[in-house]
């Protein structure tokens, strides 16, 4: 599919993953993006989520919007978590099947994958088992509309493409210290370490759990592929094939941040899941896609990228 001309809603377009994706659809030449903010409409609502299909009338869907964050805020909000994903997905869903968008893509977690599956994780491997827990309802309700998105191809014959990146990081990530994922709340934590020159710095969990971190750009550079060749409804992955443990990526940022203090790792806190790596050999073979950013250069851009935006926060602080 030539999506150069195609009216493209973009879903969650101002978060994180989206802003990347609304900048590789705009190099593609794609000029007609609507990618609405959630005041703007929120898509868990049926009434606004109608409306704004009817308004636009979309060619091509990227659902990319989500209720997401790191281990702390999937335990306070499992509920809510579950459910705004669940409803934003099957809104959008239902209403690209009575709209006959031409291509709709649906981006999923390696959050959905048993908690002790054998890494390389396999796109097969989804129904093995159950999610680690802590991460349960989100991998859940990503793992069922993945499903759905299936059903719905098979019945309506809807062109559609399900993509399964692994952690991602980068410019633009969440650094909030109580919603971010491991590696903005490790650039943080190391940056303002040395800020304050503190002694030690104490990092969630033991240390052993491994994580594969795919740089955002990439990730973004996949969706847009997708939506261009892809005619399958069968899951992909999008990884390195690099996994790394949570002690050494903690240990390779504070040298990055330029921290030479001590690590405490706070055994108490939850590892999540044991391993994760998936297997991303089916995205090289129907997209022809392979990340480009290595993780230390993906680290410095976004320790970059943090440390600037707050130096120019304390700028605008002190009125310079």
């Amino acid at each position: 599919m030539n999506i150069t001309g195609k009216r493209i809603l973009l879903t969650g377009g101002n978060g994180f993953l989206g802003r990347h994706v609304q900048d590789k659809l705009s190099d593609h030449g794609c000029t007609q993006i609507a990618a609405p903010s959630r005041d703007e409409c929120d898509l868990t609502s049926q009434a606004q989520a109608s409306h704004l299909f009817a308004e636009f009338r979309p060619e091509v869907v990227i659902h990319l919007a989500a209720n997401v964050g790191g281990i702390g805020k999937n335990r306070r909000s499992p509920g809510r978590i579950f459910l705004d994903n669940m409803a934003m997905g099957v809104n959008v869903l239902d209403l690209s099947v009575a709209a006959s968008v031409e291509k709709l893509v649906m981006v999923g977690t390696a959050c959905s994958y048993p908690k002790n599956s054998t890494p390389p994780f396999s796109e097969d491997d989804l129904f093995d088992g159950y999610p680690e827990p802590t991460n349960a309802p989100y991998g859940i309700a990503k793992r069922a509309l993945g499903e759905g998105l299936a059903a719905c191809h098979k019945q309506y014959g809807i062109d559609s493409a399900y993509l399964i990146p692994t952690n991602l990081y980068g410019p633009g990530d969440n650094f909030d210290p109580d919603d971010s994922h491991v590696i903005p709340a490790l650039i943080r934590k190391m940056t303002e370490a040395v800020d304050n020159q503190e002694d030690t710095v104490t990092v969630w969990g033991s240390g052993n759990a491994t994580r594969e971190f795919l740089y955002v750009d990439d990730a973004a550079d996949a969706i847009v592929r997708a939506a261009s060749v892809v005619e399958t409804h069968h899951p992909i992955n999008l990884g390195t094939g690099g996994e790394i443990s949570i002690g050494d990526l903690a240990n390779k940022i504070a040298k990055q941040c330029g921290y030479e203090g001590r690590l405490v790792f706070d055994s108490t806190m939850p590892d999540g899941q044991p391993r994760r790596l998936v297997d991303s050999s089916r995205a090289n073979s129907l997209m022809g896609w392979t990340p480009k950013t290595d993780l230390d250069d993906g680290l410095t851009q976004t320790i970059r990228w943090f440390q600037n935006e707050q130096a120019q926060e304390a700028r605008l602080t002190n009125g310079e």
